[in-house]
């Protein structure tokens, strides 16, 4: 199984499963596990690693609509050297106080690997936890920021050049949308992260809500930097919606607060689509221009 049909397997003895966090008694709490051969790339600053390695799980907080408390996390590697161990922790410290929450700590360990993993926990407000499970047909689909960081920091990776190695660092450093999930969480009737990308997270949105979603392509906002690696309006489409590890966030809001909750968002918020009625005839969940949108994004364990 790859990580997602094992999140099915699971599902179905574990209630809490299926959310970007888990809800105890108004404290929402999530962890992430990061790898370097998977996710960090070749020219990664342990600083760049210590930062998207926390905001992954702080990412999974402002996906529920809590305010961010604090982070912890496991460091993992052959062996420990002072200046990477001490660059880490100044880049987890960076990215908690970005959002008003404190790094607290952790754990050390031996690995075959440079590995970490993260947990995080915030508060639940008066607004509640915002789930997947409950957007409605009529909902306008709107997203945070502007999508495709994460694949064009990959491309600038790979050129290899100390010029190209900041870009791609810089990239990698994104800001949790913790104020911006606050800012939706009086209003979104389901709300996640897109750790998976915009194309699968559409999909599992609308399966968690038994809805169907209708998308329009040109309404996806991408980031500026995927101009810098695209050729054309077809690989920028592909890069924003397939790539996945972008960390904004996708929401399903009535479409009379649509405006309201646009002007409260401090990364931007856009319509890209509307929920929809599920087909009665089985067909695809997500349409893109009218067309299906595969359900293709970034999963641990894909061959």
């Amino acid at each position: 199984m790859n990580e997602r049909d094992a999140l099915r397997a699971l599902t179905a003895d574990l209630s809490h499963a299926g959310d970007d966090a888990a809800v105890v008694d108004g404290t929402v709490i999530t962890t992430d596990m990061l790898h370097e051969r998977t996710d960090f790339p070749p020219g990664t600053t342990r600083y760049t690693a210590g930062w998207r390695a926390v905001g992954a799980s702080l990412s999974d907080v402002a996906a529920m609509g809590a305010a961010a408390r604090a982070a912890v996390a496991v460091y993992a590697d052959e062996g420990f050297d002072r200046e990477e161990l001490t660059r880490f922790v100044a880049g987890a410290v960076d990215v908690c106080e970005a959002v008003d929450a404190e790094y607290v700590g952790g754990d050390l360990d031996e690995h075959v690997e440079f590995t970490t993993a993260t947990t995080a926990i915030g508060d639940v407000t008066d607004a509640g936890p915002v789930t997947r499970d409950g957007a409605r047909p009529g909902d306008a689909l709107c997203v945070t920021g502007g999508w495709g960081r994460s694949a064009a920091a990959l491309r600038l990776f790979k050129k290899e050049d100390d010029e190209a190695f900041e870009r791609a660092n810089e990239l990698f450093r994104f800001t949790p949308r913790v104020a911006d999930g606050l800012a939706l969480a009086p209003s979104a009737t389901a709300m996640m992260d897109s750790s998976d990308g915009l194309a699968r997270s559409c999909h599992q949105l609308a399966e968690a809500s038994g809805v169907g979603i209708e998308l329009e392509r040109d309404a996806v906002p991408v980031h500026p930097a995927v101009e810098e690696v695209a050729a054309d309006s077809a690989e920028r489409f592909e890069l924003a919606a397939h790539f996945g590890e972008d960390f904004e966030l996708l929401c399903a809001v009535p479409e009379a607060e649509v405006d309201a909750v646009e002007a409260a968002c401090p990364a931007g918020l856009t319509r890209i689509g509307t929920v929809v009625e599920e087909s009665d005839e089985g067909g695809p969940r997500v349409l893109a221009d009218g067309e299906p949108l595969p359900d293709r994004g970034f999963t641990h364990g894909d061959e």
